[in-house]
């Protein structure tokens, strides 16, 4: 049976294997996903390891998918607009690395809300904001505020891949444009760790009633539920992790994945967990 697995930190994409699986077996593939936590100093060595013939292929997560790109043979042209690589496919003798994170984001924001039309407010400049703000530039948005702790991390993040609608915006700022804003993302990496926000509570309440608050992180943050308390929509990060899995999986077996079975088996496992 071959192998396909996920490289990185195992609570970034701990519901990976259980979706995955799920689509193997629906289609009577024999392939087993697993997790495959790595540590820096232990990468090249991973990485390589899927060259073996008896590997189908492999997602990345934190905190390696910047450090990736430099470790495969080729990279797409997705991958090299976001400078990150977070799915290998092998191809002959090499490896391919993509980015699957871009389609993701769209699908997922596709299926749960209209594209905005007015601002986009983009919380964070990590890695996770790399794959959304090419994301919302392909999708043509009119206007993205990056706002970031370390206003000079966002600064480089705009500079090396913002198109002309996007701006910094110092975090002091924030408030004074709440109310242009018809989608604000969190893609900081609170929600994983504790209950703390990326804006002051109160700040929920400038926001529009309908406004669209989306956090990456695919468990419910104190960031949804307060967006949640001042009436806004809010969408996980669960429809992501569900639709970049769903084109890796397709990128690997040139199958079209089961898309539903795959969110049936992680929206099961997440209940099971609890939430």
């Amino acid at each position: 049976m071959k192998r396909a697995g996920v490289i990185g930190d195992p609570v970034d994409h701990s519901l990976s294997p259980i979706m995955h699986n799920a689509a193997f077996q629906e289609l009577g593939i024999h392939v087993h996903y697993e997790l495959w936590p790595t540590p820096a100093d232990q990468l090249m060595t991973r990485v390589n390891s899927v060259r073996d013939e008896n590997v189908l292929g492999a997602n990345v997560t934190v905190p390696h998918k910047q450090s990736v790109f430099d470790l495969v043979d080729a990279t797409t042209a997705t991958a090299d607009r976001v400078g990150a690589v977070n799915t290998i496919i092998p191809i002959g003798n090499g490896l391919l690395g993509d980015n699957t994170d871009v389609y993701g984001f769209t699908a997922s924001l596709r299926e749960s809300a209209a594209v905005p039309q007015r601002a986009v407010l983009l919380l964070g400049a990590g890695g996770a904001s790399r794959a959304v703000l090419v994301a919302l530039g392909e999708l043509g948005v009119s206007r993205i505020y990056v706002a970031n702790r370390t206003e000079q991390r966002a600064r480089g993040l705009v500079d090396e891949l913002g198109t002309v609608a996007t701006q910094v915006l110092p975090v002091g700022d924030i408030p004074s444009m709440l109310g242009e804003i018809d989608l604000m993302i969190n893609a900081t990496s609170l929600g994983w760790h504790d209950d703390a926000l990326p804006l002051p509570v109160d700040s929920f309440g400038q926001v529009e009633p309908g406004t669209v608050a989306m956090d990456l992180t695919y468990r419910d943050t104190a960031f949804l539920r307060a967006a949640r308390g001042a009436g806004l929509r809010t969408i996980d990060g669960l429809g992501m992790l569900i639709h970049q899995g769903a084109r890796s999986f397709a990128l690997w077996t040139g199958v079209e994945p089961p898309v539903e079975t795959m969110r049936a088996a992680v929206e099961a496992e997440r209940a099971r967990r609890g939430g």
